[in-house]
C-alpha cells in the first residue's frame, strides 16, 4: 500500500455522509480526480448532481467556485478580463472564477458553444489565455460539470471536442426505495452538507496523484485496452471510434481506480468497470447503428466480445 492510499476511504466516507446510495458514483469521481481528469454528471433534475459536486469539493480542502451556466454567459465571465485602471493608467487583469481548485460548472449545456469553448484550454492545458497573455491555474484544477439531458429549451449540445475533455461521463440514476427514505430522513432538519468538513488537503491530492502513477499495469492489459479501442474503430455501428487520447485516459483511470480500490496493480475488472464512463461519451454512432442500442450498450457489447488476458497482474 502507498503512503496516502488510506486517505481515499476518508474522502469516500465523508461524501457518503451527505450523498445516499451513490457509493459507486463517488468512487468514480475520486478516481477521475486522482487521474487528473474532469467529470461530467448527467441525469434528470433532482437526482443530486449539484449536491454531490458541492459535497465532494467540500471534502477536499482548497478553493471552490461555482458557475451557473446560462445562455447570456460570456467567456470573459469565466476566464476574467483586463480592466483599465484610470488611477494607475494601465490595464489590470481581473481573474474570473476559473482560477480555483474545484470548479462546479452547473448546467454546462445551457451556455453557448462560444462560452463552452472557454473551458477547452483550461481543462486540457491547465492554463488560461486572455488577450495573448497566458496564466497558469493552480494545481489541482478539477472541473465537475452537470447537465440535464431531457430539457432542450435554452440548451446547447456539448460538441465532441468538449466531451473529449471529460475523463468520465457519469449518470447519477435514481436512488433505491431504502436510499430515498434515508435521504428524506437526513434532510428533515437541515442539509447534512453544512456539517461536513474537509478530510484531505490539496497537497494530499497532489501526492496521491503521484502515487497513482506508480500503480502497476501489466503489458497484456495495455494490449487489452488497445484491442477495445481498435474494435470501436472497426465497428459498423460507430463512425468515430476511440482515439489514442481516450486510450491514454483509460490507462490513467484504471490505475487510479485500482489505487482507490486499495491495490497497487490493475486488474481486468478495473477496465471493464470503467469502459462505459470513459469510452461511451467519446463515440459517434453511424447511421447504421441499431436504434435500440445506445453508446453504453455498444461499448458493453464490444468489451464482451474481446478475450480477457489471464496473467498474474501484480508482476
Amino acid at each position: 500500500m502507498f503512503n496516502n492510499q488510506d486517505k481515499c476511504k476518508l474522502v469516500l466516507d465523508n461524501v457518503n455522509k451527505v450523498i445516499v446510495d451513490k457509493e459507486d458514483v463517488t468512487k468514480l469521481i475520486l478516481t477521475s480526480v486522482l487521474a487528473s481528469g474532469h467529470v461530467l454528471l448527467e441525469d434528470v433534475p433532482g437526482t443530486g448532481k449539484t449536491m454531490l459536486a458541492k459535497t465532494f469539493a467540500k471534502s477536499i480542502e482548497g478553493n471552490f467556485k461555482r458557475i451557473q451556466f446560462t445562455p447570456d454567459l460570456l467567456p470573459s465571465d469565466i476566464t476574467g478580463i483586463h480592466i483599465y485602471n484610470q488611477k494607475e493608467e494601465e490595464f489590470k487583469f481581473r481573474r474570473g472564477p476559473i482560477f480555483t481548485n474545484i470548479l462546479l460548472a452547473d448546467e454546462i449545456n445551457r451556455a453557448t458553444p462560444r462560452t463552452q469553448s472557454a473551458l477547452l484550454e483550461c481543462m486540457e492545458e491547465i492554463q488560461v489565455t486572455v488577450d495573448e497573455t497566458s496564466f497558469k491555474l493552480d494545481a489541482p484544477f478539477i472541473v465537475i460539470a452537470t447537465e440535464n439531458p431531457i430539457e432542450t429549451a435554452g440548451t446547447y449540445e456539448l460538441p465532441e471536442a468538449q466531451l473529449d475533455r471529460f475523463l468520465m461521463k457519469i449518470n447519477m440514476g435514481y436512488p433505491s426505495e431504502e436510499g430515498e427514505k434515508e435521504i428524506l430522513t437526513r434532510f428533515l432538519k437541515a442539509s447534512p452538507i453544512e456539517s461536513i468538513r474537509s478530510v484531505v488537503t490539496t497537497k494530499d491530492i497532489l501526492e496521491m496523484r503521484e502515487e497513482v502513477k506508480e500503480v502497476f499495469i501489466h503489458p497484456s492489459l495495455i494490449e487489452y485496452i488497445v484491442n477495445i479501442a481498435t474494435k470501436t474503430r472497426n465497428s459498423v455501428d460507430i463512425s468515430i471510434g476511440i482515439s489514442p487520447r481516450a486510450s491514454i485516459a483509460m490507462v490513467n483511470a484504471a490505475r487510479a481506480f485500482a489505487y482507490v480500490s486499495g491495490r497497487t496493480y490493475v486488474v481486468p475488472e478495473d477496465i471493464k468497470s470503467l469502459a462505459r464512463v470513459c469510452f461511451a461519451h467519446r463515440l459517434s454512432l453511424s447511421s447504421g447503428a441499431f436504434a435500440r442500442d445506445n453508446k453504453e450498450q455498444i461499448i458493453d457489447r464490444i468489451v464482451s466480445e474481446i478475450n480477457v488476458p489471464t496473467e498474474e497482474w501484480d508482476k
